[in-house]
């Protein structure tokens, strides 16, 4: 991992993703994308009925039995300070199951689409890290590595935005010792 790049691209916050002034939010959507509970009931609540009509037309036009895990879909913010809402549904976690790859697809195609889009800025919840029930340890690993790939192929500025203080320190922790601090 490339401190410097980190350091300069990569801010860990503690917030409401939904107030943010980026160029993209990253939903973590359900399949349904019609929207549900925790960071996807507030991004569509704030972003207005718009969003669920927009999320109905990618039903009907990409996606009729709805987005896959790891999968990507853009609408427009509508009433969010963020101009790009970019949904993906993470992978309900398994312990018999390995899943890391579906979980890295959804920020690894997230980045790749605001990219595409000639975003400059993305916010990132935690994915699959509620009720999805992907523990955190090792979805931070997962983070870090799809970062570190993916920082020097994009120019993009990323906040990964926290609803809770002790999960923005304990992804902290989890960078400082793939860094190798100690936590």
């Amino acid at each position: 991992m490339d401190k410097d790049l980190f350091a300069r691209r990569v801010s860990v916050i503690t917030g409401d993703i939904t107030r943010l002034e980026v160029d993209a939010i990253v939903n973590a959507a359900n399949h349904s994308l019609m929207g549900g509970g925790g960071v996807d009931g507030a991004i569509h609540r704030a972003a207005g009925p718009e969003l669920k009509q927009a999320c109905q037309r990618l039903r009907d036009s990409d996606w009729p039995d709805g987005l896959p895990d790891g999968e990507v879909a853009l609408t427009d913010g509508f009433k969010l300070p963020a101009r790009y809402v970019i949904h993906t549904v993470g992978p309900v976690y398994a312990k018999t199951k390995d899943k890391s790859h579906l979980l890295a697809n959804c920020y690894r195609n997230a980045l790749a689409l605001a990219a595409e889009h000639d975003c400059r800025s993305i916010a990132f919840p935690a994915i699959s890290t509620g009720v999805y029930g992907y523990p955190f340890d090792e979805a931070a690993r997962v983070v870090l590595d799809v970062l570190a790939e993916a920082l020097p192929r994009h120019e993009l500025d990323v906040i990964l935005c926290f609803f809770g203080e002790k999960d923005a320190e304990a992804f902290k922790a989890v960078m400082r010792k793939a860094e190798g601090e100690t936590p």
